[in-house]
C-alpha cells in the first residue's frame, strides 16, 4: 500500500482533559492533541481506533 492510499482519520479534541481520569489524558496525548479544537490527521489503524474509542466522549472523528 502507497502513501497516497493511507487511509486517515481526522480527529479534533472538542472537551478539555482536566476532568478526564489518566489513562484517557494519555490517549489524548498518544493521538497528538495538545489542546482544545486542535486537530490532527492520524493514521486509520486498529492502535489510533482504539484510543479514538476509548475518548469518544472527548474527540470528534471524521
Amino acid at each position: 500500500m502507497s502513501q497516497s492510499e493511507t487511509k486517515m482519520l481526522r480527529v479534533t479534541l472538542t472537551k478539555s482533559t482536566i476532568g478526564a481520569i489518566q489513562s484517557h489524558r494519555a490517549c489524548v496525548k498518544g493521538l497528538g492533541l495538545r489542546r482544545m479544537n486542535h486537530t490532527v490527521e492520524v493514521k486509520d489503524t486498529p492502535e489510533n481506533r482504539g484510543m479514538v474509542n476509548t475518548v469518544q466522549h472527548l474527540v470528534r472523528c471524521e
